[in-house]
């Protein structure tokens, strides 16, 4: 009977530590670094593929090189996107980490571990400096988001045309690279509905997928802006959080040290009464 009372409160205790951990998780923290992670990935993979797939499509069909030497061609470009998506997938995953340990810190998920916290300066700027980091990274990924709408857009033209060429019979429909600053004035990268190339592009697997890769690159970024902004709203609340429990922190400090006078006081009283009785 004892060993079935013993197991039972050991069930319980249990039980109730795994309600605890729960109810200290910021779930509004998880939900959003969740979602930046899903944008971020999305925006970094399926970006990193369709420049890829841009650059077989320029060599393949519109006959380009990469330049000898070090000149800034669109190739040498479409590398520095590429190592950009890597410094961003990097610096994104270490920043969510560091948003999710601020919101365990500040939501007191390690009160009844560690005891009461103490809300200190340093806290507080901690929280002001993630507010205005997280406001940057938000205006920096409403950028990337209108960036990334320029190959989607210039995809589309492409898909257009290549549409058109079929529906409408001994239509001589062209496309020129200089019309989007891939190639300068002085070169001419045509590619026009009656050229063998246009007709295997057009019947080729690479530009759907390029630019399907594209569309859902530009939902990734979105994604993020929409972290971004759940993010400061979640880091306002905490910081409203943080604010009122540093007055109550003052209030009681106040209040204790007033408590400590008034028995202070009392106990010398009593002492004179009691000398004076004596």
């Amino acid at each position: 009977m004892e060993e079935n009372t013993e197991e039972g409160q050991s069930q319980k205790g249990c039980f109730e530590c795994c309600i605890k951990c729960l109810g200290g998780i910021p779930y509004a923290s998880l939900i959003a670094t969740i979602l930046l992670y899903a944008g971020v990935a999305l925006f970094c993979g399926c970006g990193h593929e369709a420049l890829s797939g841009t650059v077989n499509i320029l060599q393949t069909y519109f006959e380009m090189a990469r330049s000898a030497g070090d000149t800034l061609d669109v190739f040498t470009m479409i590398d520095i996107f590429k190592y950009v998506i890597y410094g961003i997938a990097a610096a994104f995953f270490v920043y969510g980490i560091l948003l999710m340990v601020e919101g365990f810190f500040t939501t007191g998920a390690i009160k009844d571990l560690y005891g009461d916290f103490k809300i200190t300066t340093c806290g507080r700027c901690v929280s002001a400096w993630f507010i205005m980091l997280t406001y940057l990274f938000m205006l920096a990924w409403l950028g990337v988001t209108a960036f990334t709408s320029i190959p989607v857009y210039m995809y589309f033209n492409l898909w257009t045309i290549c549409r058109n060429a079929t529906l409408i019979d001994e239509a001589n429909l062209c496309l020129d690279l200089r019309q989007f600053g891939i190639v300068t004035v002085g070169e001419e990268k045509k590619l026009c509905s009656t050229s063998e190339n246009f007709l295997r592009m057009c019947e080729s697997t690479e530009l759907n997928m390029t630019f399907h890769l594209f569309i859902v690159a530009l939902a990734g970024a979105g994604a993020a802006v929409i972290a971004m902004v759940h993010y400061l709203m979640v880091l306002s609340a905490n910081w409203a959080y943080v604010k009122d429990a540093c007055r109550m922190q003052k209030y009681e400090d106040i209040k204790s040290k007033e408590e400590q006078e008034l028995h202070d006081i009392h106990s010398t009283r009593s002492k004179e009464r009691l000398n004076a009785y004596t």
